[in-house]
């Protein structure tokens, strides 16, 4: 997937959206989730056959889940922005369930 601050050249040879599938479930993967208010029900409507949602783009972590669907923002480990710590995250897939996990790195 391309981002906001990717070149003209990248953006036409990486998509916006990306869906990966891995012992059976899905995630959708979006730099840009969109503003703070409805976003987790926003990314459930645009990923229906996902049961969770990676973004970035503010580099501010966030992990919500409800009814089975999850969104993910791993924070950055390079720039923190208004994030206290840089932080990435890890998402672990075992047995058909998705699990994330937030590691503060400072």
């Amino acid at each position: 997937m391309h981002g906001n601050v990717d070149s003209e050249e990248v953006r036409r040879r990486l998509p916006v959206r990306r869906v990966w599938e891995g012992d059976g479930v899905r995630i959708g993967m979006v730099h840009d989730a969109g503003a703070a208010r409805g976003r987790l029900r926003r990314m459930r409507a645009a990923f229906p056959d996902c049961a969770a949602v990676v973004f970035g783009h503010s580099h501010i972590p966030l992990h919500q889940e409800a009814d089975g669907f999850a969104i993910f923002n791993p924070g950055s480990p390079t720039e923190r922005r208004r994030s206290p710590h840089h932080t990435m995250g890890i998402a672990t897939v075992e047995n058909g369930q998705i699990t994330f996990e937030l590691v503060e790195l400072d």
